[in-house]
């Protein structure tokens, strides 16, 4: 029984991404679209929720990595085979992410959080500065990209890269280590935690997914520019799909993923300020009625059936 439930996550994950895997195929061009940015946002809010669920440090810099990751598949995509250029992608935004937790990960709450936010601007603006002085120009041509279905099958493998770590981590003493610093830090470095390396490999693997994203998704623009691919709306949207649904949980992010994906290309069209509404609404209504997210509800109901069964 133990090992059934313990084997559930995987098989949910295989099925999911053996029915995501063939909509390119089976459905029309809109749908595959909003089931890129569906995809888009489960790996930037799992691998969010993978280390600032667990730690509870609220991180504002997903838009910094997701913009490096682009910046990087868009200087070289016409010279390296499309898996290394996403590789690389991960590898720029991981080590720009070991610098910026070196520096700013002794803080905690909002002062973390400003801090984030405060460094991924600097990056925007330092990229814009090198990108004036280097090419004489803001943005990029992208002149030579994969096919579409090439780029949907990367976002895809991108984000069951990240559930699978999400589920692995979550099992491991890794990850025990960061929710014993999410739990009481200073406990955790009295039983031995280094909590320090452990804070900075977390949120180095974070940013590794958002790099790999970003690199990813750039090709989906004919012209890239620092406006577009740091834009602090990929970093905000991506923090509240993962507290709403719940960032202490593996699921919870995807649904939300999900539900808000669709939601955005309804009321985008219909309400352009009506997506946004909606998201600080229910953002409103999670932190005052359900805290841990989405995710609680179905975690209440699975309890209450255990209860019902054991008696």
């Amino acid at each position: 029984m133990k090992a059934s439930l313990a084997n559930r996550p995987w098989l949910a994950l295989g099925i999911g991404l053996a029915l995501a895997a063939a909509v390119p195929w089976i459905a029309s061009d809109f749908v595959a679209s909003v089931a890129l940015s569906c995809l888009m946002y489960i790996a930037l809010a799992t691998s969010w929720s993978l280390f600032c669920g667990a730690t509870r440090y609220l991180s504002l810099a997903t838009s910094a990595f997701f913009g490096l990751g682009a910046y990087s598949s868009a200087t070289l995509l016409e010279v390296l085979p499309w898996p290394l250029v996403i590789l690389s992608g991960a590898a720029v935004a991981s080590v720009v992410a070991v610098v910026m937790g070196a520096a700013v990960l002794h803080l905690r709450g909002t002062y973390f959080a400003v801090l984030t936010f405060g460094m991924t601007e600097l990056i925007r603006h330092a990229v814009t500065f090198v990108e004036k002085q280097v090419s004489g120009t803001v943005g990029r041509v992208l002149a030579v990209v994969p096919s579409n279905e090439t780029v949907y099958l990367t976002v895809l493998a991108i984000a069951g890269a990240a559930i699978a770590t999400a589920i692995a981590v979550k099992r491991s003493r890794f990850g025990l280590a960061l929710a014993g610093i999410g739990a009481d830090e200073q406990r955790a470095q009295t039983l031995g935690v280094d909590t320090r390396r452990y804070k900075i490999a977390g949120f180095a693997l974070t940013a590794a997914f958002a790099g790999a994203v970003g690199a990813a998704m750039a090709v989906r623009w004919t012209y890239i520019e620092p406006a577009a691919v740091f834009s602090p709306f990929i970093g905000f949207q991506t923090v509240l799909i993962a507290l709403i649904g719940g960032a202490a949980s593996i699921g919870g992010p995807v649904v939300a993923a999900i539900v808000f994906s669709l939601l955005a290309e309804t009321l985008r069209l219909q309400l352009p300020y009506g997506y946004m509404m909606v998201l600080g609404l229910l953002l409103i209504l999670c932190v005052m009625y359900l805290p841990n997210g989405l995710a609680s509800l179905w975690q209440r109901k699975a309890a209450a059936l255990r209860g019902n069964g054991h008696d």
